[in-house]
């Protein structure tokens, strides 16, 4: 006979804002509550042991920032240095410094991972279940935020190639490096030819005996100067000054060359081919056959290398490029559909990422399933009929922090209209007569794969994507927030 246990329920904990990741977007959303809104209570949820979300994750050679840094540091704490695109522990130990200087680090939950979220209209509340040490737990919130980014760290986008079982060496992804992983003297191709690839292949040549990039269509790539030049010109200023006027050049010339790429192609094309011809010069590489894609300019995102450092290393001879099919693996590299065989020892598979949105969460509202992709995104920072949620997700054309930012001080000013008005919960009402499109307008891999799961944008504010930072600073930062879109109770 066993004896029932008769002790109380613990009561689940409730706190005012609920952050899920502790990434780049988790941290900079903690920092902005606790020093905006210091009275209200914030916790946050990480799934994984430590913080800085992709900065902690990916650990492969090279890896850095494509943006620069002084966007992609946060407005309202300067990157530290006149570095444009800082390598990645660089990255990390700006993100663990900010914590701690902005006492969050306290506020982070580790091993922390959130399965699912419930909300409740009658107790204006969410119910967010996550595990920690095998058992299951619930907390309670008035806001949840999701910081998770949009890809799945738990597996990247590996596609399946015909004879891998026969290759004889080792294959790798870059999103799970293994730290004892020795290249010295070997032969590596990285197939791909994305921001991880362009990174890899000259971390690697140097010590390696050869590197391949191999692609099956080539992507635009362009240099620009490792450090920043107002940067370093204007480094006698003291911060305050110096700072924004770095940042606010980078955001100008960001937004004006997409916008004139998007207005003039054909010119965005030739610009770009002219600097790559330049920097293939003894190379006897064909600019158009392997730098020459069949899109235009910022379809999908185009590739910064720092101080041309790609194209050192074509140059150098210790790297190459081919652009061709895989026709199968084989015992010693990869046999090519035009019948050439690449040798490897190593090869290493950055075919991109895998999307999850939302970190995966199952939520529901009132019982009834949240469905992402009949969703409709209000801002590209909230869905609709989903009350008291908001999310961050970066720009796909420019640094994902300044979307952060402005996503941060979203949350801020709506906060205080609650308190202000003696309300509690606000969510965007969809409006029937809106078209829908999907939730980006961008042609890389990853985001076409992943569309039918993603939310829908519509075709007018405030349902439209911009990808336009000076129109979301107004939109976002200034607009008033009861538009007659958004529903207060």
């Amino acid at each position: 006979m066993t004896s029932q246990d008769t002790s109380p329920a613990q009561p689940v904990e409730d706190v005012d804002v609920l952050v899920i990741g502790a990434g780049l977007s988790g941290i900079g959303a903690a920092c902005q509550i606790v020093t905006r809104h210091p009275g209200k209570s914030v916790a946050v949820l990480e799934a994984r042991a430590t913080s800085g979300g992709t900065w902690d994750l990916f650990r492969y050679p090279g890896i850095r920032s494509d943006s620069d840094m002084f966007t992609f540091g946060f407005r309202w704490r300067p990157w530290p240095s006149d570095t444009a695109l800082a390598d990645g522990h660089l990255i990390l130990d700006y993100l663990r410094a900010v914590a701690e200087e902005y006492d969050v680090e306290r506020l982070i939950r580790y091993d922390h991972r959130v399965t699912s979220a419930a909300w409740s209209s009658d107790e204006q509340r969410w119910t967010v279940t996550y595990t920690h040490d095998g058992v299951e737990k619930q907390v309670r919130c008035s806001l949840l935020w999701g910081c998770s980014g949009y890809y799945d760290y738990e597996k990247g986008h590996a596609p399946v190639f015909p004879g891998a079982e026969d290759f004889e060496g080792q294959v790798v992804h870059p999103q799970f490096w293994p730290e004892d992983l020795d290249y010295a003297g070997k032969k590596v191709v990285v197939i791909g030819s994305g921001a991880t690839a362009v990174t890899l292949v000259p971390a690697m040549a140097p010590t390696a005996e050869h590197v391949t990039m191999l692609q099956r269509s080539p992507t635009y790539i362009l240099s620009r100067p490792g450090r920043d030049g107002w940067g370093k010109a204007l480094a006698r200023l003291p911060e305050k000054l110096r700072f924004p006027l770095v940042r606010w050049k980078n955001i100008l010339v960001q937004v004006g060359s997409y916008q004139l790429f998007q207005r003039r192609p054909e010119w965005g094309k030739n610009l770009i081919r002219t600097a790559t011809a330049r920097q293939l010069e003894g190379t006897g590489l064909d600019v158009d056959t392997h730098f020459k894609p069949d899109y235009n300019p910022w379809d999908q995102r185009l590739c910064f290398v720092p101080d041309s450092d790609l194209f050192k290393a074509l140059r150098s001879g210790k790297a190459d490029v081919v652009t061709d099919h895989i026709e199968t693996f084989d015992a010693t590299g990869i046999r090519l559909t035009s019948g050439e065989h690449l040798d490897a020892d190593i090869i290493v598979t950055a075919t991109g990422l895998r999307l999850k949105a939302f970190g995966g969460i199952s939520m529901t509202v009132d019982g009834a399933e949240v469905k992402a992709h009949e969703t409709m995104a209000y801002k590209a920072l909230m869905l609709s009929g989903v009350p008291n949620f908001v999310y961050t997700i970066g720009y796909t054309n420019a640094s994902w922090t300044l979307k952060a930012d402005l996503v941060s001080d979203y949350v801020c000013r709506m906060l205080e209209h609650l308190d202000s008005h003696g309300l509690s919960s606000f969510v965007a009402e969809r409006d029937p007569s809106v078209g829908e499109r999907p939730f980006m307008d961008f042609q890389s891999g990853y985001v076409l794969r992943a569309l039918d799961h993603l939310p829908r944008q519509g075709d007018r504010a405030p349902w439209m994507l911009k990808q336009n930072y000076l129109t979301d600073l107004r939109t976002i930062r200034h607009d008033e927030l009861d538009d007659g879109v958004l529903a207060f109770r």
